[in-house]
């Protein structure tokens, strides 16, 4: 008699774990990276794309209470139907680069302070890990909801070369596996890039389907010095994931931004969508989001590579 009626509780919770998997759709998850080939094309999942949406005021103040019926949601210029729509402030997870190139050698102590003060943001139960690139990127601490640097991160010295695109991509790829669906990558750099296997376009392929927002904050020196070109690789990473691009080196204005930020990452929309276009043609889905409401202006990522094959 036991064994029967432990036959029956088996196959009772087999037939809800059935029912769960019908009512509730698979939320956006991209394929592994063994389906990831050699062509730099991140395949994305076409059943549920994410977009974390930051809604502001002409003041810049965040705009909450908002209504699905407000949103219009398109993909390459034809509309999609919101399948979910989420405004709770949940916790986020984030990951801290930090250049420890031979052109940060001044600034480094700098960067350290910037990474402090986005730390002491962290609420609660969000975490955030710590990286550090140069040649190569390391990261220095694991996700963890601590306000302080690890030890490792006082002792570093700079080294000649930058890696920046190789610490977007590890940095997007760990937040791919976290349960958080706020992820944000906060870069502190000068900007510089030479010395990394991946792309500018790979790194944020990577980050896009990682659903991570990327903040960069720009180290490098104030007026003429500054490297235009190096502030542009910052800037297309802070636009194309629908973040923000950061000028001030330091002083309450960096203060000021890291709270915005970490606020931001509190209150964003969070809206999925399952696209309408199927094809696998490895195409660029541009993605535009509108509100209805004037005076507002929304902020995400700018689309998606469609998978291929």
């Amino acid at each position: 008699m036991k064994s029967g009626i432990r036959v029956a509780r088996i196959l009772g919770l087999g037939l809800v774990a059935v029912l769960l998997l019908i009512v509730s759709p698979p939320s956006y998850q991209p394929t592994s990276r063994a389906q990831d080939q050699d062509d730099d094309v991140v395949r994305v999942s076409t059943e549920l794309v994410v977009l974390n949406a930051t809604v502001i005021d002409k003041s810049g103040k965040f705009v909450s209470g908002l209504k699905p019926a407000e949103f219009h949601l398109f993909e390459d210029g034809a509309e999609q139907k919101v399948l979910t729509f989420t405004t709770e402030q949940t916790p986020f997870a984030a990951a801290i680069l930090l250049d420890t190139s031979g052109s940060m050698e001044t600034r480094l102590t700098l960067g350290r302070s910037a990474a402090l003060r986005f730390l002491d943001g962290l609420r609660e139960n969000d975490v955030a890990a710590v990286y550090n690139f140069d040649v190569k990127v390391q990261q220095l601490q694991d996700f963890s909801p601590v306000h302080d640097l690890p030890d490792r991160m006082y002792g570093l010295k700079t080294k000649m070369m930058t890696s920046l695109n190789d610490a977007v991509l590890q940095a997007a790829d760990d937040l791919a596996k976290r349960e958080e669906k706020r992820r944000a990558i906060v870069v502190l750099s000068d900007g510089g890039e030479n010395y990394s296997k991946a792309s500018s376009d790979k790194a944020l392929d990577h980050a896009l389907k990682a659903s991570a927002t990327i903040y960069a904050v720009n180290l490098g020196p104030d007026g003429p010095a500054r490297d235009i070109a190096a502030s542009g690789i910052l800037k297309n990473f802070a636009e194309k994931s629908g973040g923000r691009y950061i000028e001030a080196p330091g002083g309450q204005a960096l203060r000021d931004s890291f709270a915005e930020i970490a606020q931001e990452l509190g209150r964003q929309y969070t809206i999925a969508y399952r696209p309408t276009n199927r094809t696998r043609d490895g195409k660029w889905r541009k993605i535009e989001l509108k509100l209805s409401r004037p005076d507002v202006t929304v902020r995400t990522r700018k689309g998606y590579k469609a998978p291929k094959g």
